[in-house]
C-alpha cells in the first residue's frame, strides 16, 4: 500500500501545473542613430513569470518548464512590421513548491519608421495543452526633431553596471537589468533608471529633477547635477530615487532636464508600481 501511495505521489509531482501563462511587455524608444530617417530605435523587453508555467519532471528531483513566445509589431493597416517566435526555458528546479521563481525574459532592438503600431505578444505553455496568454499595447513613434529631447525612461531593478560587451541588454556602455512592468516590491528601497538626452546645449550648466507621485498623493523628490554633457552624441543619464516608506500604489515618475535658470528643456514620464508588502523575484534570467 505504501509503495502504491509513493507511486501515486510521484505521478502528481511529475507535472507541477500552474495557472494561465502570463506575459509582460515593456517598451523604450530611443532616437534613431541615422537621423536622416524619420523613425526610432525601439527596445522591447518581454517577460514571462515562471510561476505561471507548468513544470514537468525531467529526471528524479528535476523539474523544468518551457514556453513559446510569439512577438508581433503590426502597422496601422494590420500588416506585420516584425514577427518572431522564441522558446524560453527557465532554470531547472529541484522543488516546484517554491513560492518565488525568477521570471524569464528576452529583449529585441528594432528600428521602425514613424507611425502608429500595435505591439502584440502571445505566450504558450509547452507542457499544458491549450494554456495561452496574450498582451497587447499601442506603440506610437514620432521623431522629436532637432531640439533637446529625452528618450523613454528605462526602469531598472539595480544600478546600471559598466560593461565593455555589446548585446541586447547593454546600452550606452552599461548593462541594464530592467524591472518588468515597472514593479518595485518589498526589499527594493531604491528606484533606478536609465535615459538618453539628445541635442543637449553645451553653453550652460544643466541639472535634473525627479518627482514620483502616487494616485493617492504620496510623493518623493530628488535633484541631481548633469555632468559630462556629450557633444554631438547622446548624453547618458543614470538616475536613482529612494523609495523609502512609500506605500503600495501606482506612481508616475517624472524626470525633467533643467537649464541654468531652472527652466524645463526636456521631460519624460514612466509608470511605476510599488508593492511595499510583497516580496517578488529578482531580475529576470536571460535565456541561454
Amino acid at each position: 500500500m505504501r509503495l502504491l501511495l509513493l507511486l501515486f505521489l510521484g505521478l502528481i509531482a511529475s507535472t507541477a501545473q500552474a495557472a494561465t501563462p502570463q506575459l509582460l511587455l515593456d517598451v523604450a524608444r530611443f532616437r534613431n542613430q541615422d537621423q536622416t530617417v524619420k523613425g526610432a530605435e525601439v527596445e522591447i523587453y518581454v517577460t514571462v513569470p515562471s510561476q505561471s508555467l507548468t513544470y514537468r519532471q525531467r529526471a528524479p528531483k528535476t523539474f523544468q518548464a518551457a514556453a513559446t513566445v510569439t512577438l508581433e509589431i503590426l502597422k496601422a493597416d494590420g500588416k506585420p512590421a516584425y514577427q518572431e517566435t522564441i522558446t524560453l526555458k527557465p532554470p531547472v528546479l529541484n522543488d516546484t513548491t517554491a513560492a518565488i521563481k525568477n521570471p524569464l525574459s528576452f529583449q529585441k532592438r528594432i528600428v521602425l519608421l514613424d507611425g502608429s503600431y500595435t505591439l502584440r505578444g502571445r505566450v504558450r505553455d509547452q507542457y499544458h495543452a491549450g494554456a495561452e496568454g496574450t498582451a497587447e499595447m499601442p506603440l506610437v513613434l514620432q521623431s522629436a526633431g532637432k531640439g533637446t529631447a529625452l528618450s523613454d525612461l528605462v526602469l531598472l531593478a539595480r544600478p546600471a553596471a559598466k560593461s565593455p560587451g555589446q548585446n541586447n541588454f547593454t546600452r550606452g556602455g552599461y548593462l541594464l537589468t530592467r524591472t518588468p512592468g515597472g514593479m518595485y516590491t518589498r526589499g527594493a528601497n531604491q528606484l533606478y533608471f536609465y535615459a538618453e538626452l539628445y541635442q543637449a546645449p553645451q553653453s550652460q550648466k544643466l541639472s535634473l529633477r525627479y518627482h514620483l507621485q502616487s494616485e493617492e498623493g504620496a510623493a518623493a523628490d530628488a535633484e541631481a547635477s548633469l555632468d559630462n554633457v556629450a557633444a554631438g552624441k547622446p548624453t547618458t543619464i543614470l538616475g536613482e530615487l529612494p523609495l523609502g516608506p512609500l506605500p503600495t500604489g501606482n506612481y508616475t515618475l517624472t524626470v525633467d532636464v533643467l537649464d541654468a535658470r531652472k527652466q524645463v528643456l526636456a521631460s519624460q514620464t514612466a509608470h511605476v508600481r510599488r508593492e511595499a508588502e510583497t516580496y517578488a523575484p529578482a531580475g529576470a534570467a536571460v535565456p541561454k
